[in-house]
């Protein structure tokens, strides 16, 4: 059996990148070095999938601590033949710790690193090589998601001792199977004392079959034997893919659960729509993340907000309602656009969203080229609300693939037309043009001020009209501002002019918003009353059923639905009658409207939830009075300030 061990790269007479001029091509990245692992790994993985198979692929990060089991095989395969000197190959203090910590990205479904091994073969398929070997070789697929080659980079990037481990399983001309493994360090030059003289490295190393005159990868037998030492996942028989195992990641100070999860939000943040599946099609990727053997969850773009605003304009863009941009001089069909707009209350920010610019708002609008990986969000004008949110998907065509992709940076992780030459910096800065114009149709309310007057959106005045919607319980036609399951008393109303009363008010009682002194009222007595001794004894105390406001509205999310809460109770015992009175408040004029202008939306009552998970849909809703909690729920209209008005009246047999 061959024993792996390490080779470094010397200076040859005609020259060669120094490990630094490698690692510094991915510059100076705004994100992070494990949202940079997830987009530049996933982009590989997607573009080495099989085109044959209908099945999704299979990519996975696990991060994990060498067992004791393990970690003497670690020590003594990986420092075989290594440099001595630590600051010039820092794997050597690494594994000589007490623990030895490690991170794999891995995919199945894939093609695997096949082709020659070495660079000055000449063959068709050059994924090993260009993986192994060379550095900033442009890409060879169609359509696929990298462009210069640099991906790679993040791997070594990520680990404290620039080390990585390839482990991979591929096709043979023959039409076998062969597994190879090869382990490889980038870090920096140096220069080495030794018996003939001094003399200079390069900084890249290679660990693998050192019986030839260049360093080969283990293969089959040799190679599932070092897998099974190290404690690594072997391949199934007819399964092949890339596992690439950093050594010793950098997380950032979080924990190893903290980083798992994070890496797996940022997975959904960032490939979203290989997640999604559609009628016609299955989910292009499925995605597992754990931690020592744990598994971590990966959200669910269409449960997550505010993913699920930008799911439904992926939805929109792929439909036949999408917008198409063109650029009109030169003329150039560029895209497909699709937009959705919502009622969406800020959200709660993480360290993923705020890694792409969003921090509780959602103004964006998603890049991608055809190989429909996230590019970035472009912010786009703030809502008139902070209760609105709208998202957009903007789609390349497939014409135009070349342009873009020659706009983004190594990183893939944005698009800069003043890279690029004309025409096809017009092209992208025509892209952001039309995206701007569409977002102005989506934001605009219409219509015409009058005279001396501003057109304001009925969605900013949200927030300042937010005491329109409820906070208050009130008794017949009033409101009285008190604490919940407090007594209101009703005061008889005065004799109108010649000394005769008010006409008796209705049994449904309403909670609008007025002043409490105005309370009037004057009713017989009926069934539906309840008496208690006044303070004086002098006359009785009418209790009548009421409603009691518990706190301010508020949103919630149902789905990809965001409804309007208002919680209250029925403090007054006895079988009761709910119903709820829906109106869009017109701000500034004083006036309401229950009826919706034609063509327009208006609230909808959703129904009503009491403390079990159970939602009542009926429009009159009888139950028992009490001081139990009570919610109904509104599906909102969007860009106007939404009225609630709960009645309420006695049921008598």
């Amino acid at each position: 059996m061959k024993t792996p061990r390490w080779f470094s790269q010397p200076y040859p007479p005609e020259g060669a990148s120094a490990a630094e001029g490698i690692r510094n091509q991915l510059g100076r990245p705004e994100l992070d070095l494990l949202t940079i692992l997830v987009r530049e790994s996933a982009q590989n993985s997607w573009d080495a999938r099989l085109p044959a198979s209908p099945d999704p692929v299979d990519y996975r990060i696990d991060m994990w601590t060498v067992g004791p089991a393990h970690a003497g095989a670690w020590r003594g395969l990986l420092l075989d033949g290594a440099p001595t000197a630590g600051h010039n190959f820092p794997l050597n203090d690494t594994l000589r710790r007490n623990s030895i910590r490690l991170l794999a990205v891995s995919d199945r479904g894939t093609r695997g690193l096949g082709g020659p091994t070495r660079a000055d073969t000449f063959d068709s398929e050059r994924d090993f090589v260009s993986f192994i070997r060379n550095i900033g070789e442009p890409r060879d697929t169609a359509l696929g998601g990298g462009t210069y080659g640099f991906g790679k980079g993040i791997f070594y990037l990520l680990s404290n001792a620039g080390t990585i481990l390839v482990h991979s399983r591929c096709r043979t001309e023959e039409g076998g199977y062969e597994t190879r493994l090869i382990g490889c360090t980038l870090w920096k030059s140096y220069v080495a004392n030794e018996p003939d003289g001094k003399r200079r490295y390069t900084g890249r190393h290679w660990w693998g079959d050192t019986s030839g005159n260049v360093v080969e990868p283990l293969v089959d037998r040799e190679a599932d034997a070092v897998i099974r030492s190290l404690g690594l996942r072997p391949f199934g028989i007819e399964e092949t893919g890339t596992t690439i195992v950093v050594v010793d990641p950098i997380l950032d100070d979080q924990t190893p659960v903290e980083a798992a999860d994070y890496l797996a939000e940022t997975i959904t943040w960032h490939l979203w729509p290989k997640m999604i599946d559609a009628a016609d099609r299955p989910a292009g990727m499925r995605f597992a993340v754990s931690c020592d053997g744990v598994a971590r969850t990966v959200p669910d773009p269409r449960q997550t907000r505010p993913l699920n605003l930008f799911v439904a304009a992926y939805e929109k863009m792929s439909g036949p309602n999408a917008a198409k941009l063109y650029c009109h001089r030169p003329k150039q069909f560029l895209g497909r656009l699709g937009l959705e707009k919502r009622i969406m209350p800020p959200f709660e920010s993480s360290h993923a969203s705020r890694m792409v610019g969003m921090e509780n708002l959602v103004h964006h609008v998603c890049l991608m080229r055809p190989a429909e990986l996230v590019v970035t969000y472009r912010a786009g004008p703030k809502p008139p609300s902070v209760n609105q949110g709208y998202a957009g998907v903007f789609r390349a065509d497939e014409a135009m693939d070349d342009v873009y992709a020659k706009a983004e940076p190594p990183t893939h992780d944005a698009w800069n037309p003043q890279s690029l030459e004309r025409p096809d910096s017009t092209f992208v800065h025509t892209t952001f043009r039309r995206i701007g114009d569409e977002l102005d149709g989506l934001l605009s309310l219409g219509g015409a001020a009058r005279a001396g007057t501003r057109n304001v959106a009925l969605g900013a005045a949200s927030s300042l009209f937010s005491k329109l919607v409820g906070g208050t319980w009130g008794i017949g036609g009033a409101t009285a501002y008190a604490k919940a399951g407090s007594q209101a008393t009703r005061p008889r109303s005065k004799p109108h002019g010649g000394g005769s009363t008010s006409s008796p008010a209705s049994d449904m009682g309403d909670a609008l918003p007025h002043s409490a002194s105005s309370a009037t009222w004057d009713e017989p007595v009926g069934a539906d009353t309840e008496y208690q001794a006044s303070s004086d004894g002098s006359r009785p105390v009418r209790r009548r059923p009421r409603v009691q406001y518990v706190g301010d509205p508020y949103y919630e999310d149902r789905g990809t639905t965001t409804l309007l809460v208002q919680d209250f109770c029925l403090p007054v015992p006895g079988r009761q009658r709910v119903r709820v009175e829906l109106a869009v408040s017109l701000p500034g004029t004083g006036g309401r409207e229950t009826d919706p202008p034609i063509g327009a939306t208006g609230p909808e009552l959703v129904g009503w939830a009491g403390s079990d998970a159970r939602i009542h849909r009926a429009q009159l809703f009888e139950t028992e009075g009490g001081e139990h909690l009570w919610r109904v729920l509104v599906l909102p209209a969007p860009d106007t300030v939404t009225e609630i008005s709960i009645k309420v009246e006695a049921v008598t047999s």
